[in-house]
């Protein structure tokens, strides 16, 4: 029968470092390094006796494996899930930035009616004209109602929004007029078009879609 090498020359009586020496040199040797367990075992073991000491029901230990791995493979999933679409927002809102009647925006319809008012208080009318019908649009786009492309005119917006919101299908035109003469035609925006661009927008935001109600 072959055994493990002895060291040729052992102490009698070896002190406590001599012991010590002695016996990590002798683990140290090829044949036990060989029959240390991998980080795989040790992970392997550990799963197997996780999944051992389920206890389902009156179900313990290897019956209870096969529902075991679905619930691993489900956590494992939601885990995976969250790493690549993140935690779900409570208040859904779709991040929408882009094209925005020929220009390009990324600012959120919230920054886009700061700015707007803004202006309106630095009595620059003209840019806040303009600026609250942006936030009009993006404010739909997000809330998934209307989009905006970039071919998309101001006049399309409104035709296209006039849909969801019947009600508001003359303030969205008169809106989208006001837009177009300050933008394009170097009219001079005024207070009251501001005003009823900032009304509109607020509506629009407090009004339900008809389509939301089919």
């Amino acid at each position: 029968m072959t055994g493990l090498a002895l060291p040729l020359e052992v102490p009698v009586d070896p002190d406590p470092q001599e012991a010590a020496e002695l016996l990590i040199n002798e683990l140290s040797q090829p044949q036990y390094q060989a029959a240390r367990p991998t980080w795989f075992d040790l992970l392997a073991k550990a799963v197997q006796d996780w999944l051992s000491s389920l206890r389902l029901g009156d179900v313990q230990g290897p019956p209870a494996l096969g529902l075991g791995v679905v619930v691993t493979l489900a956590v494992i999933g939601i885990v995976v899930a969250f790493l690549i679409f993140g935690v779900p927002r409570l208040n859904r809102r779709s991040a929408v930035a882009g094209s925005l009647f020929g220009e390009d925006d990324r600012r959120t319809s919230a920054s886009i009616r700061q700015d707007a008012e803004a202006a309106a208080a630095r009595s620059e009318y003209s840019i806040a004209v303009a600026e609250m019908f942006r936030a009009i649009a993006r404010g739909l786009a997000e809330r998934s109602i209307v989009t905006t492309s970039p071919g998309t005119t101001a006049r399309d917006f409104a035709v296209t929004a006039s849909t969801p919101f019947p009600d508001l299908a003359d303030a969205l035109r008169d809106s989208a007029t006001a837009f177009d003469q300050v933008r394009y035609l170097d009219r001079t925006g005024t207070a009251e078009q501001f005003q009823q661009a900032a009304a509109l927008e607020r509506d629009l935001r407090a009004t339900r879609p008809v389509l939301e109600l089919l």
